[in-house]
């Protein structure tokens, strides 16, 4: 099923140097929308736009939708120099619409105007506590529930495996949450009953912000003066990258060390689709947009290639950089040690990469030893989970009066829940989003808002409608984008709805480009005997319903124009929310994904750092004191539901396979249009989750053959 869009003329008064200047803007004729193009073979109609829509600009994977009204303001001008307001016959005078616009856009030129220097740090400093500040932590923990208690020189234990969501986890969740994970860290850092922690760190599955943020958090926990130590049975560069930060480093004499370099893969399937038949169409905008070169190419083009090998050098370049300067070593001494391809345990130890070579139990013999426990009784510890329930309250730790809200928004971006997808599952539902945000808007407690983003995009109008929300939302107090692991495609274009935005060095974003495309499957069905036949009505109403034929060339020609539309809008909306010239967005979009410092450099991103630092520069614009504390509030706190209770009691009595439910997921959204960065990017780099699963069993397939 196809459908119509109405497409609007805009007129628009540009406002430079006292004088007036007035363009009609003449937009491309109706037309259906793209097809999104995934990376698996199901083949959908695209659902009918509301009724109330006014119109639709379709961009899929890695671009956006843009759904306006008649009071949509032109992106296309450069607010340091100039104000642009877009309206049409039925807006109001063009003196009574600019004014608040100008006053937002005077807001956002003095915030975009700024260098990261010139924002607060929000470094960790420790600070002793006074004789009746720690009487007054020994009366609270005398009066805490008996779950929040910790015995006397007890040893916090944290295991760092697998995936770590950015969302803070309930009781009954499972798996890992960095905002408790850092809390902990905190916590123990005062705590007077946690003499140090041991760490264990074992393969992950989570990208490199995250480890930033966690490598931060060591490294402040060391300045309260308690010992850190780590322990590593299987090391590569990420595990290391975090490892080297504690004060000591043990490891089995059987452990797996490959700290042999970094890689970067992509994998193509044009070869395998022409010999089952079928033929992708592709139309891109952008020459690094990689998002369907899998499905298009069968090797990676020039453009692509330049891309990754600048990411890679820029997360290799700065894990050479952080481990020599941990270790106390030589840039290239790093570089030539791991180029001898050393895996042998004895040979770090040696060159100084590890403390010693112990056994767990042994690295547990010797904080006996040093803590005065006897050899015969237990070493008192508490594990991660425990110690999450422990209050900061009961620390002396609680924030101020004033309250900054926290909106996080982590994974694959859908504008509705899904009806088969499970309560707690993952994913950025722009409903639940969209609600947070109006009532931190609504409330007058909240000074400013953290709007905390680790996504690779998804759905299109999803991101748009969240844009909108978060850009009111600034217009009434301090909004901060902080990313994560990565926010690119939907996930950058949430960041730059507000006026500030927060990467980590090594966060990947970015990522403006178009492609859509559909499969032409008539080889395919001839091979197996199948056949397709449409009635229609209307030149172009069979663009996207005949799959058993290619485009016809009015219908390519249709399709081009489209998806050079669609990317134009993105650009320029893009341009207008970064208050960048539109040809200077032209030089760092064209589907190209940064990494946080290039970003910064370029304009994408205002300042580098994590958590904390949002933290800083929202109590800075809130004009709160930076020596004052204030209390966070999530609002993404999740509240257990009965899947997740049982899940968290029977391990996996839901019955459901992960993987299953991602695949469920991915099919439920298959018809909506997609700002979603490269799967397979994403996952190559970072080891995440967020790649199609689909793809994924496809590969796995190909590889048993």
């Amino acid at each position: 099923m196809s459908k119509l869009l109405h497409t609007p003329q805009i007129t628009c008064t540009v406002q430079t140097h006292g004088k007036s200047f007035a363009a009609l803007l003449h937009l491309s004729k109706p037309h259906a929308p793209c097809l999104p193009l995934h990376n698996h073979l199901h083949l959908s109609p695209l659902l009918s736009p509301p009724p109330h829509a006014k119109s639709v600009f379709s961009l899929s994977r890695t671009n956006l939708s843009f759904t306006h009204s008649s009071k949509f303001v032109s992106p296309a001008a450069h607010r340091r120099s100039f104000s642009v307001t877009a309206f049409d016959d039925s807006s109001a005078p063009a003196a009574e619409t600019q004014k608040p616009e100008q006053e937002q856009e005077a807001k956002e030129q003095e915030s975009h105007a700024k260098k990261d220097g010139d924002y607060p740090s929000g470094e960790f400093e420790f600070e002793e506590f006074g004789v009746w500040k720690q009487f007054g932590v020994k009366l609270k923990m005398l009066v805490a529930f008996p779950w929040q208690r910790v015995k006397k020189g007890s040893v916090l234990t944290m295991k760092l495996r697998g995936q770590i969501s950015d969302q803070v986890k309930s009781r009954f969740s499972s798996g890992l949450s960095l905002p408790q994970i850092c809390e902990n860290f905190i916590k123990a850092a005062y705590d007077p009953r946690i003499s140090g922690i041991y760490l264990h760190i074992d393969s992950l599955s989570c990208g490199w912000g995250k480890v930033e943020e966690i490598r931060r958090h060591i490294l402040n926990f060391k300045k309260s003066g308690k010992f850190i130590v780590g322990y590593v049975p299987t090391c590569q560069e990420k595990e290391y990258y975090l490892a080297c930060a504690c004060g000591e480093l043990y490891a089995p004499p059987s452990a797996y060390f490959s700290l042999y370099g970094l890689t970067v893969q992509a994998s193509f399937l044009r070869g395998v689709l022409d010999k089952v038949g079928v033929e992708p169409q592709v139309q891109r905008i952008g020459k690094y947009k990689s998002a369907g070169d899998q499905l298009l190419r069968k090797s990676m083009s020039e453009e692509n290639c330049e891309m990754l090998t600048t990411i890679l050098d820029n997360i290799y370049g700065s894990w050479i950089d952080e481990v020599s300067s941990t270790k106390g070593k030589k840039r290239e001494d790093i570089e030539n040690f791991i180029n001898e391809g050393v895996f042998q345990v004895e040979r770090l130890k040696k060159e100084g990469f590890i403390t010693d070579i112990r056994y767990d139990d042994e690295v547990i013999t010797m904080l006996k030893e040093r803590l005065g426990v006897q050899t015969d009784k237990n070493l008192p510890l508490v594990d991660y989970r425990r110690y999450s329930r422990v209050r900061k309250w009961t620390l002396g730790l609680s924030g101020g009066k004033d309250l900054i809200a926290v909106i996080r928004a982590s994974g694959a971006i859908s504008r509705v829940k899904s009806p088969t997808s499970l309560p707690s599952s993952s994913g950025i539902i722009a409903e639940q989003i969209i609600e947070k945000i109006r009532v931190v808007r609504e409330s007058k407690k909240f000074k400013a808002a953290i709007i905390r983003i680790d996504s690779p995009g998804g759905d299109a109008l999803a991101s748009d409608l969240m844009w909108r929300e978060i850009r009111q939302l600034a217009a009434s107090k301090p909004v901060i984008a902080s990313m994560v692991d990565v926010a690119a495609s939907g996930g950058y274009y949430m960041a730059m709805g507000t006026p500030t935005i927060v990467a980590e060095k090594l966060t990947l974003t970015g990522s403006i480009g178009v492609v859509s495309g559909k499969f032409n499957l008539g080889n395919l069905y001839e091979k197996i005997g199948f056949n397709k036949e449409i009635i229609s009505r209307g030149k172009y109403a069979e663009l996207l319903a005949a799959e058993q034929r290619p485009f016809r060339p009015d219908e390519a020609e249709l399709f081009a124009k489209m998806a050079d539309n669609a990317y134009k809008m993105f650009r320029d909306k893009a341009a207008f929310s970064r208050s960048m010239p539109v040809d200077k967005m032209e030089g760092v979009a064209q589907g190209r994904v940064w990494t946080g410092n290039d970003a910064a450099s370029r304009g994408l991103v205002d300042a580098i750092g994590g958590f904390s630092r949002a933290i800083a520069i929202a109590k800075e614009k809130a004009n709160i004191p930076q020596t004052n504390k204030v209390t966070l509030v999530e609002l993404s706190r999740p509240s257990p539901s009965l899947p997740e209770i049982l899940s968290g009691i029977g391990g996996s009595l839901v019955g459901v396979d992960t993987a299953m439910k991602e695949l469920l997921r991915e099919l439920t959204f298959a018809e909506g249009i997609q700002a979603r960065m490269d799967g397979i990017l994403y996952e190559r780099l970072e080891g995440a989750s967020f790649s199609n699963p689909i793809l994924a069993m496809i590969k796995d397939y190909l590889s048993s053959l």
